[in-house]
Formats: C-alpha cells, structure tokens, sequence
C-alpha cells in the first residue's frame, strides 16, 4: 500500500479553476481559456544536500512529451533567513461556498490573454495549513492538538511563515483563516474552536463493517445529509482531498499539516478514494504532514476504562492486546500512506505535537516556480510527461513531479474514443472519481471449492440529475469490473451497460435516491483484487471502486462456526423491477442467493435505514453438527439491537433445522425486523448463533444508523 515518491510539485491552471480565493480575485488574475498554464515545482540541490538559490531561467529546460516548452514563469522562493519580512495583513475568512461559484463566473467571462502569468503573492514565503478533522479526534485529543497549535504559532513560526487554518466537523471543510503572518489573529482563530464539536463521530462510534471477533472496531468520518457519508471512511479522506483543491489556486508550494486520531478502515473502504486524495494533494503543490493528536499511547492489555470488558480469555491469551494493537497500527497506515506519497512526513508516538509541526514546516526548503503554456491544445484528459532539465555544466539534483493530465471534453469523443478512454481508465494507476459510489462484496460458499462473491455498487443519484440538467432524454452507464488473483491474473470480467430514460418525475425521483447495480463471480478460494469502473455517458463522469477482498478456505476443519458474509438490506425488489443490475444473466441468477422466489435482496452497503422500513438481514451456516438421531442439526439464532450498553429489542429464537434445496450442509438465516419501534439513531446489530449439537456458538456485530421516517424531519440525529 505504501508507494514512496520524491518530493515533486506540479500544477495545471486553467480558467475553470474551481475555487479562486477572495484576496486573489482583487488583484484580477485572469487566465487563457484556450491554454493551460502549467506549474512546476522544482528544487534543486548540490551534492551536499545544499539549495542552489542562484540559477537563471536559461538554466533550465523543460518538455512536455518529449517537445521544448517556453518558460513563461520563473521565481525563486527563498524561505532560509530570519530577516523580518513585509507583514501579510489578515485577510477575512473564506466562505468557500459563495466563492466557488463566483470563481467560475468570473473565469467564463474573463478576457483571452495569451501569456499572462499566475499571482505569485506570497513572494519568498513558506505556505502552512492547518486542516483541523474534528470529525476525526475525541475531546482530549481537540484539547491536545489545540494546545499545540497555540504553541507553534505563539514561538515557532519564522519570519517567512504565512498560516492558513481550515476545519473539518459534521459539515464541509472550510477555510477559517486565510494566509497571514499575523500571530494575534491566528490565535483568536483556534481559541474559537468549541472543543467536542464532531467528537461524537470520531473513535470507536462504529465502523460500518462486519466484526467477527466481538471487539468494537471504529472509525471516523464526516457525517452529512446522505447516506453515503454516515460510515463511509472515504469522506475523511475526501475531506483532505478538498481541502488540497481548496488551496490548489495558489502556485506556491504548500505544507498541510492534518490533525486526526488516524484513519481507521472500515467496511467500505475504496483504494481509489486514498489515490483521489493523494492525487488531489499532488495537482495541488500541497505536501501532506499528517499528525497523530493521540500522541504516545499506552495501550492496556485488557483495554482502557472507556471500553467495555472483553469475553472469554482473549485478555489473558493476548489476543486482546494483539488486536487493539493491530487496530491502532491500522489507523496510522493511511496517515503513513498519505505522507509518503504527497512526498511528505507523518508524526506520530510524539506528545510534543508542536514540534512536529515545526519539523513539517521546516521539511520545506527553497525552490523554483516554473511555468509554461503547453502547447498541446488537445482536450483528450490523456496523461502528459513532463520533464526539467538542468544545464550540462550544473552538477545537482533536481526533483519535481514528472507529468500530469490534460483538460477532456467528453461531448467531442468519438466512439473509439470512449472505448480507448475506458481501456485507458482501467490500465491507469491513478484512480477516477468524478463519479462517487460505494460499493460491498460478500462471499456465499456453493461447494466445497467453489464460492459466489455478488458484488454491488451504489451511486447518488444526483449524478443523473446532472444529466438531465444537460436536456438530454436519457443516459447511459457503462460498468468494467476485473477480479484477479494474488498473482495477478485476471480471473474474472465483467462487463455492462444500462440506459435509463430522464422523464421529470424519474429524475425528480433519483435525485435523492440511488442507483443500484449488482454483479457476481464464482470464485475459489484465495486473496483478490477487484477494479470497477462506471461512466455515465452524458456527463463523461468516471468513477473508479478498488478493494482487496479474500474468499476464505470453509472446507477445513475449524473450531469455529463457519459463516457466509451478512448481508443488510431494507428492499426486496422483483427482478423485473430492477433498474440496474446483471441479474437477466441466468448463470447469476440461479447461483446468487439473495435471490429467492423472484426477487432481489439488495444489500444496503451503507448500512443507513429509516423508521418507516424493515430490516432484511440474511447469512449463511455451513457444516452444522447433524444429530444423529433426529438426522437434522439444531441451530438457533437471535437478532438484538444495542444503544450502547443498553441492549433495546432482540428477536425471538429462529430455529434451524433443514438444509437449504441444492445446497449441500448450508442453512439459510434470515430475519426481518420492523424498524418503526426503534429511535432514530445509532445502533449496534449482533447476530448470536448457536449450534446445539455441535456446541459451537458465533456472535457477529454491525453498526447501523437508523433515520426518521421519510415525511419527518431530519432532527434527532
């Protein structure tokens, strides 16, 4: 998962820029809507590690593909010294959400200059943000990174430092403070943070995925009026890589410092989600310096007085310990990941946080800016390589980012285009995510060697009311998905298409509703990799879903119960009513069984329910104890909902004592729960099943959300 980069920079400007801060529209900045002005970021060094701070223009030589580019920017940030320099006045906060549009207004109108350089306003200055994830830390630890923030600014920042403060809670990212040297009103900034707020969503509040071993696993996220951000890991993420598009206008290089308890994984995590935010900080200039706001923990063999006592020996064996000890070094690999792919450092085990901050700071050095017109005017959203060179007669070293990708324009692909650019898609190592979606594999055991593995995706449906804005009648999504093998090998493929008609009701309809697809593969077991690409064909919007998934082995002999995947689910949908998925396919028809009696379970994958549905909960057991009398096995199993300690409803025993048609030693467990008895609210599902005759017993948790009923009012949670 970790890949290590050197310490590259490169920006495309371009007129259609997303958000352009207010003090950079005062000066009435405007660039070509015809050219890309593309930004370099490079330093270089003599042997000894030293900055080169005297080279000219003509010392460097730049290609794009191979072909010389004219220099049309050329500065040098100088950020060693101590010398006192001109104050940055402390400009008003940002309202990012009133500036973006007026960004874009302002770019269609703008006039058509064909070399006017980008804004260098921070001449000579080393650009630090703070991205405070409220979301992401529980109170002590607000309390900590607070602290230790108030003591960079108060006695390590240095006379080229200019600090901008953005925050991340239950809401979107914003940028508090802009840049400015100004420690007063930096000060007054974090004082005003109110310590608790989002801590509710941070820590062991629940993770979306499956437990097995009965320990609370937890995440954080940022929490918003749609379900797919409830649980979804992939919004934290997604919160530090708006945060790096947020400061993308500025060419200068930029340090974020991020402040969280660790990323933890859930049961919804996509690869492409952390290179979408890896990249995002690359296009940006930003370098990210994650910092642990836990510090140096100790962690308590049998947990700490905030958790609830374990069951059974796992204390005593330490497997308890191993397992808390796996969950924290998990949360730090994301953090790791992050920083080592943006060229960055992460800092953890660490009270003194401010000193990591200043060693973030410090990580920066001087360098130059250059920039060019690129003089491939083609829009085909192709990758482009870009190369710098020094003088023969310069013995240094010269780091920079080797490349980027050029602007598209989807309504002028031809057909072949579209298919090269989906070929394309799929070969590429940066993922695509124009188009959101979450996405959920489960595993069903058919035969002793042989297992289903239904894959299904959801996306916004907001993406065709997108479409539809575009007066287009109807659209189309196009689906890849490629399975393989931990060797590599490709083993399975799929590929489809769904057009959807964008009558006004239908599209007044999806724009609060998702689009479900679904698809599955027979698979042995053994670890895998799946890559899923969708385009909506209107748009050109591209998503990309991966994830690492493992088919286990429920042949052997094991001491524990063998299970399925758990699927929850609020439809039952007949087959004909499907609007998106592959089930008119036969092979996956009869091998899926979420499919009963014509119709469709379809998995939640989000995990987020309303008061005025049912809950739909299906699993499998395989290989009971069969007694050897009646000639049948005996299991039960019980449904019990928990607000926190607190258990709230439990279902009545189901009894299980008939193997399932075609299926050999398999029992089908199912249970459906009303959930209007319920309060909106958090909750944790556990399954309790035992197996009479075999005297084996599983128990497996789920968090959910339960919602107010549709015609309610959002309040309450």
């Amino acid at each position: 998962m970790k890949r290590f980069f050197a310490t590259p920079a490169l920006l495309l400007i371009t007129a259609s820029a997303n958000f352009v801060p207010a003090n950079l529209q005062a000066q009435d900045a405007t660039f070509s809507t015809t050219t890309s002005l593309v930004i370099v970021d490079a330093s270089v060094r003599d042997k000894s590690g030293k900055v080169l701070p005297d080279l000219k223009k003509s010392d460097f030589t730049v290609l794009e593909d191979g072909k010389p580019q004219t220099i049309a920017v050329f500065e040098f940030q100088k950020l060693e010294g101590d010398v006192a320099l001109p104050p940055v006045p402390a400009s008003k906060p940002v309202d990012v959400q009133a500036a973006a549009p007026a960004a874009r207004k302002a770019a269609a109108g703008a006039p058509t200059p064909t070399a006017n350089a980008p804004v260098i306003r921070y001449q000579d200055r080393r650009l630090v943000g703070m991205l405070f994830d409220f979301s992401a830390m529980q109170i002590p630890e607000q309390s900590r990174i607070q602290a230790a923030a108030l003591k960079f600014v108060r006695e390590q920042m240095k006379p080229a430092d200019v600090v901008a403060i953005l925050s991340a809670s239950t809401g979107p990212v914003k940028i508090v403070q802009d840049f400015t040297d100004d420690k007063d009103r930096l000060e007054t900034v974090i004082k005003s943070f109110q310590i608790g707020a989002g801590s509710e969503l941070a820590g062991d509040s629940g993770n979306g995925g499956d437990d097995t071993t009965g320990e609370d696993t937890g995440t954080a996220f940022n929490a918003d009026e749609t379900e797919f951000n409830i649980f979804n890991t992939d919004k934290q993420l997604a919160t530090i890589g708006t945060a790096s598009k947020m400061l993308a206008a500025f060419p200068e290089k930029k340090a974020l410092l991020y402040f969280s308890s660790g990323i933890s994984k859930s049961g919804f995590d996509n690869q492409a989600s952390l290179e979408a935010a890896v990249n995002a900080a690359k296009r940006a200039n930003v370098v990210l310096y994650p910092i642990d706001a836990r510090g140096l923990v100790a962690t308590a063999p049998a947990g700490d007085a905030g958790s609830a006592a374990s069951r059974g020996t796992s204390s005593l064996t330490g497997a308890q310990m191993q397992s808390q000890k796996d969950k924290f070094n998990d949360s730090q690999e994301t953090l790791s990941t992050l920083a080592a792919d943006t060229g960055g450092k992460l800092f953890v085990d660490d009270n003194d946080l401010a000193l990591g901050m200043e060693k973030a700071r410090d990580d920066i050095s001087s360098y130059y800016i250059l920039g060019y017109y690129s003089t491939n005017p083609k829009m085909d959203g192709k990758y482009r390589k870009v190369e710098v060179k020094l003088s023969k007669e310069l013995q240094a070293k010269i780091d920079y980012r080797g490349g980027y990708f050029g602007e598209k324009e989807f309504k002028k692909f031809t057909a072949t285009d579209k298919e090269e650019q989906l070929q394309e898609a799929l070969m590429l190592g940066d993922p695509l995510t124009d188009l959101s979606m979450s996405a959920e594999v489960d595993y069903f055991r058919l035969a002793r060697d042989r297992y289903f593995v239904p894959f299904s995706v959801k996306i916004p449906g907001a993406e065709i009311a997108l479409a539809k804005s575009r007066g287009s009648a109807q659209t189309e999504f196009e689906f890849i998905g490629q399975v393989r093998d931990a060797k590599g090998k490709m083993v399975a493929v799929v590929r489809d298409g769904i057009k959807i008609r964008l009558a006004e009701q239908t599209a007044a309809q999806l724009s609060s509703r998702p689009i479900a697809y679904d698809t599955g593969f027979t698979l042995p077991p053994g670890p895998y990799s799946l890559k899923f690409l969708a385009r909506e064909n209107e748009t050109g919007k591209m998503g990309t879903y991966e994830a690492k998934f493992t088919v286990p082995d429920l042949s052997a002999a094991q001491t524990a119960l063998k299970t399925s995947s758990i699927v929850w689910s609020n439809q039952r949908l007949p087959l004909s009513d499907a609007l998106a998925s592959a089930e008119s396919k036969k092979t996956i028809v009869e091998s899926d069984p979420l499919v009963t009696d014509g119709a469709k379970l379809v998995p939640s994958i989000t995990h987020v329910f309303r008061k005025d549905q049912n809950l739909y909960v299906y699993m499998e057991v395989y290989d009971p104890a069969v007694d050897e009398a009646l000639k049948k096995p005996s299991v039960a199993a019980t449904l019990s909902f928990y607000r926190g300690k607190t258990k709230t409803f439990e279902s009545e025993p189901v009894r299980l004592d008939e193997f399932a048609a075609k299926r050999a030693q398999t029992l089908a467990v199912r249970f459906q729960a009303p959930l209007a008895q319920l309060a909106a609210g958090r909750y944790t599902c556990q399954i309790n099943i035992i197996d009479e005759t075999g005297r084996k017993f599983s128990f497996q948790r789920t968090d959910i959300v339960v919602l107010p009923a549709s015609a309610e009012k959002n309040a309450g949670f």
